[in-house]
């Protein structure tokens, strides 16, 4: 692929190539016009990886869109704009793991091989460890339904990487219901093996922290709504994160950038 290097920038096609931005990425970028036509990739035994390829590929998107429609509040804060890609791509890893199903159909058995998701940042250009130095501990409850995040004091300035004008800051405990997901040859789909459970969620704020005051100790738990009966079949995700905000005149307001969170536990 060619990255155009000189002062004219447009998007759009001349000629036979192709000019267009990547979301994420600076500058602009150019390609070749052409390409096979949607029936020949969808009929054509040339193109039978292809099919096979994509099929598994819609698969683990799904899988990722789980686990983010779950994180869903969120995202908007803690996520960096590639992060869609970068969970499919670790959803892709767990798919070529699975060795029962024929290629086209391979199962996205997180459950199997939970350790690709430990430790996933959210924000890939603001590390949670980076942010967060202050020791705690997290401890998952026996029925997997709940988590507990305990903090004890600690001094923000000494262990917060806090963003300039941010007065407050708060820590988020937070669990994510994903399944295993499926190929259904009826449907010719991929769906979770347990419907009823993936995606559900439970977050837990504390509350506003000064930046500049030693905080108390945190308990924070986060209970799964209606207290289900956890499967086989689902992985509980457990999130840490911090988001920093401004007060002014009693009103807090979130900051765009700073905040953090990854994957810190897997039950």
């Amino acid at each position: 692929m060619a990255r155009q290097k000189g002062p004219l920038k447009y998007v759009g096609t001349l000629g036979d190539v192709r000019h267009f931005k990547i979301k994420g990425n600076k500058g602009y970028f150019a390609g070749l016009t052409g390409g096979p036509t949607a029936e020949q990739i969808a009929t054509d035994p040339a193109f039978q990886r292809t099919r096979e390829n994509m099929n598994e590929f819609g698969g683990c998107a799904l899988a990722g869109k789980s686990l983010r429609i779950g994180l869903a509040s969120l995202m908007k804060t803690m996520a960096d704009s590639q992060v869609t890609g970068r969970l499919t791509a670790i959803m892709k890893k767990i798919n070529l793991e699975d060795g029962s199903e024929a290629r086209g159909k391979r199962a996205v058995l997180i459950t199997q091989v939970p350790h690709y998701l430990q430790g996933f940042e959210f924000n890939r250009f603001t590390s949670f460890d980076g942010t967060f130095n202050a020791p705690y501990t997290i401890t998952p409850g026996a029925n997997r339904d709940e988590s507990t995040l305990d903090v004890p004091v600690f001094n923000p300035l000494n262990y917060l990487n806090i963003p300039a004008g941010a007065t407050h800051f708060r820590i988020i405990n937070g669990i994510a219901v994903i399944s295993d997901f499926e190929y259904n040859t009826t449907s010719k789909v991929y769906e979770p093996k347990d419907q009823a459970l993936n995606e559900l969620k439970a977050i837990e704020y504390s509350p506003y922290l000064p930046v500049d005051q030693v905080t108390s100790a945190l308990s924070l738990v986060a209970t799964l709504p209606g207290l289900p009966t956890m499967t086989a079949d689902v992985m509980v995700v457990n999130i840490i994160g911090i988001e920093f905000y401004q007060e002014v005149n009693s009103n807090y307001y979130v900051f765009a950038q700073g905040n953090a969170m990854k994957i810190s536990e897997i039950f």
